[in-house]
């Protein structure tokens, strides 16, 4: 079992080096939106006209959407590519956490021999519990 624990750290090691090399990186999508400019002699004014294109780059922070227009070109080459590295970077998110649970779940729990201890720790824990339900219930 120490073996285990011993090549998934050593895995998660070599993970955590990885992340220098994933450079400038971005979440988000890359959308096509047809709009029409309003000039009376556009091409766009007529109804079977599609509108005009606009890209549009767009993600959420915290809650909130943000979004940039794109022009095309490098502009939007280079923001694709950001994309594409910040998908590399969530599935390596992906892998740390899986390797961080697997060592979770084989690193040995520590005993406890000592009676006043343990009871200290469950009250403890059993207060910690206790104050998020309350907060939750509040809030």
């Amino acid at each position: 079992m120490d073996e285990d624990v011993q090549q998934l750290e050593d895995q998660r090691g070599r993970l955590y080096q990885q992340l220098s090399a994933f450079g400038d990186f971005r979440l988000g999508t890359i959308s096509e939106a047809h709009t029409r400019c309003g000039k009376m002699n556009c091409a766009c004014a007529d109804k079977s006209h599609p509108g005009h294109i606009r890209y549009l780059w767009s993600t959420t922070r915290k809650g909130k959407s943000l979004a940039q227009h794109l022009r095309l070109g490098p502009e939007m080459e280079q923001v694709r590519r950001q994309i594409e590295a910040g998908h590399r970077f969530q599935d390596w998110c992906e892998e740390i956490i899986e390797t961080n649970e697997q060592i979770c779940r084989l690193r040995p729990i520590p005993p406890i021999e000592d009676e006043q201890e343990m009871t200290a720790l469950k009250k403890k824990l059993r207060r910690r519990f206790l104050l998020k339900r309350r907060k939750k219930s509040k809030g």
